[in-house]
């Protein structure tokens, strides 16, 4: 468990002999937010940093208190997507592919907090689940040619999901998706799993690539203000004992610049925590990785009036 300054210190040793890209799903508030902020301060704004949410005047906000860059190929720039819809998500890789060289640093934060129960989009794929896993997939599967190029050119090309290993549950595979069991409990404990699962999957298709699952802990972000009402107290509360999103983005970062290759979870701190509270044998992993592509391609060729 290092320290923070350690920490620190080390993030501030990061000078790659390649010109970075990074992209931050989820970037404009939290977790992602800061990591964002950290990632273009240890650069010196001297990255093409793209940054993907919903909310623009946020994102712009962000950009301008980026580092001023010194080398001219910089670039900070915010793309509109709402995850939570998945033509929206291969709107956005689809654009992304088209333009990016590559990219090294995929880093996804974009979350939902309440504990109601299943809460479907127009596509017919829960609110939760969504954000917290089919979106992140759907990137991670759609972008994955453009990691490969970074690596293919000997350059770092990871991807982190920040959400919760080692808080996990088992495999239902007679409920996937939760289709036919619902509840916040059990959505809370189903992406980690398949997170898990996807990663792994990956890895082993590509083992010179870094697939990063992180549990940060609790983090005082937005929760309280979009929580609800009656939940705030609580929620106020467990925010006070958390930890502030600059520091857990430190920690995020380290994790990220010290993974080298393969699948790895972590903690909060940062630190490997290898099988623990792992679930889902190699049958389960390619159950669940089957599940999610039919799930993911069931929803796009869903008819909705707008996106």
């Amino acid at each position: 468990m290092p320290a923070l300054a350690a920490v620190r210190a080390a993030n501030a040793a990061f000078s790659p002999a390649y010109f970075p890209v990074a992209v931050f799903v989820g970037g404009t508030s939290g977790i992602g937010r800061a990591t964002a902020e950290a990632f273009a301060r240890y650069t010196k704004g001297n990255a093409h940093i793209v940054i993907v949410g919903r909310n623009k005047s946020a994102a712009d906000e962000i950009i301008a208190s980026f580092p001023k860059p010194t080398k001219p190929e910089a670039k900070h720039e915010f793309v509109p997507c709402d995850a939570f819809l998945m033509r929206n998500v291969q709107a956005t890789t689809t654009s992304l592919r088209e333009r990016l060289p590559k990219i090294n640093f995929l880093v996804l934060s974009p979350g939902l907090f309440n504990f109601r129960g299943r809460e479907e989009t127009a596509e017919g794929i829960d609110k939760r689940l969504g954000l917290h896993y089919y979106a992140r997939w759907k990137f991670v599967y759609d972008l994955l040619p453009l990691l490969r190029k970074a690596k293919d050119a000997g350059e770092d090309a990871k991807v982190m999901s920040v959400l919760g290993a080692g808080h996990g549950g088992a495999v239902e595979l007679d409920n996937l998706g939760l289709k036919k069991s619902y509840s916040a409990l059990k959505a809370g404990l189903t992406s980690p799993t398949y997170t898990d699962l996807m990663f792994e999957h990956h890895a082993r298709e590509n083992p010179d690539l870094a697939f990063i699952h992180i549990n940060p802990g609790a983090v005082a972000t937005s929760l309280v203000r979009d929580s609800h009402w009656a939940l705030r107290p609580l929620v106020a509360l467990a925010s006070a004992l958390a930890a502030a999103p600059q520091d857990c983005a430190e920690y995020v970062l380290y994790a990220l610049f010290q993974t080298e290759r393969g699948f790895s979870r972590r903690n909060q701190r940062g630190d490997d925590i290898g099988d623990l509270k792992h679930y889902g044998t190699d049958d389960e992993r390619e159950r669940v990785w089957e599940h999610s592509k039919e799930e993911i391609d069931r929803a796009l060729a869903v008819k909705v009036e707008s996106v």
